[in-house]
């Protein structure tokens, strides 16, 4: 049974092969060029570069997830910026309760920031986060269980298109405001950083930082083949069906609010543990990531990859963070410019994405 749902998982189109085998790589060429090629040779991957490696690898994550709901379900969600914040806040949570004595206050129990407000004990949600069991569990469930009542409240009132692309936003950006306020008890405008360890490993060793670098790649792969299985199963052609035709959908008996609710609930958790995997290799997280620009830029990813091609939504998140990792290093002032330059492009010239090239190539390729 097993082995059937591996294959019913496996990418039958070589560009899926193909993306599984780059994220195979980074899983072994990537540590080898850190850790066993010396400093001064070209090939050696300094930690800068592996930090943004795990970067993109998790914002790649984060597209995949939106393209499940986007792309193969038709739900436009602006707002899973916050299911990622979420995962990274409850990560953090847990980062600065190992931080302990070694603090800049020395306390051991209220981390640095309920020092410096003068808070007298730990609020109770911080409660059970020294142990990551319990805050792996809040990683997958706090995103999860938000989405599960958003979507219930949205789906079951049949809210849809642009209306519900518009309360998404409007959750996301409510979550910014809320975390941005210093009595919260996360942080305020600064939110967390100072990360000491992970599971008692230093968080600045290079070798650390591979072994999350690993992590998170295999956590991409696999996130992939669970969305790849969804899709690709009965449930995935209903979705699909909601996707194309929702009334008609619904009129041949199918529970409409019910698929678009478990798709939109698994896509927050997976959005959750890219976001608690981004965390420690960032080394920060505050509630600017709650912004609903964020939110339209994953969009923005997805539509430049490729929508409803999972594998297409990762690389063109991949593709613009390289981007804007240039631009705002060269020319920070026109990045805006040149991200609203590219959305344009590629919704006038390629609809379908940079992975919709490929068809076309191969097509030209074909004798008349």
């Amino acid at each position: 049974m097993r082995h059937s749902l591996l294959l019913s998982a496996w990418p039958r189109d070589a560009a899926g092969r193909s993306f599984l085998g780059v994220v195979a790589a980074c899983v072994v060429l990537v540590p080898v060029l850190n850790l066993l090629v010396p400093a001064s040779s070209p090939l050696h991957v300094s930690t800068y570069v592996l930090t943004l490696v795990g970067k993109y690898l998790c914002y790649a994550m984060l597209a995949v997830a939106v393209d499940l709901v986007w792309g193969f379900c038709g739900i436009l969600s602006l707002g899973h910026a916050a299911f990622f914040a979420l995962g990274g806040y409850a990560m953090g949570m847990y980062l600065m309760r190992q931080i302990g004595p070694r603090g800049v206050y020395g306390n051991p129990i209220l981390p640095d920031f309920m020092v410096f407000l003068n808070w007298k004990e730990l609020p109770w949600f911080w409660y059970g986060f020294d142990s990551f069991p319990f805050a792996a569990l809040m990683i997958v469930a706090v995103p999860a269980a938000l989405a599960f009542v958003f979507g219930y409240l949205a789906f079951r009132s049949r809210v849809t298109g642009v209306y519900l692309s518009i309360i998404t936003q409007a959750l996301s950006y409510a979550l910014l405001l809320a975390f941005f306020r210093n009595d919260m008890g996360f942080g305020g405008n600064n939110g967390f950083t100072d990360f000491k360890e992970l599971l008692g490993f230093d968080l600045q060793s290079d070798r650390t930082r591979v072994v999350l670098l690993v992590i998170t790649a295999v956590a991409l792969g696999l996130s992939y083949l669970a969305c790849r299985f969804i899709e690709s199963s009965r449930a995935g052609r209903v979705i699909r069906a909601i996707r194309d035709a929702e009334s008609r959908t619904r009129f041949l008996g199918y529970r409409v609010e019910s698929y678009k609710l478990w798709v939109f609930v698994f896509s927050a958790a997976v959005s959750g543990v890219a976001g608690a995997l981004y965390v420690p290799q960032v080394g920060i997280i505050n509630p600017s990531e709650f912004a609903p620009i964020n939110s339209i830029e994953v969009v923005i990813w997805v539509a430049v990859g490729g929508r409803g091609t999972l594998h297409g939504a990762a690389l063109g998140a991949i593709l613009i963070n390289y981007a804007k990792t240039y631009f705002t290093g060269a020319f920070p002032e026109v990045w805006l410019y040149a991200l609203g330059a590219i959305f344009v492009l590629v919704t006038v010239f390629l609809p379908r994405g940079v992975m919709g090239l490929i068809p076309q190539r191969r097509e030209a390729a074909e004798p008349a």
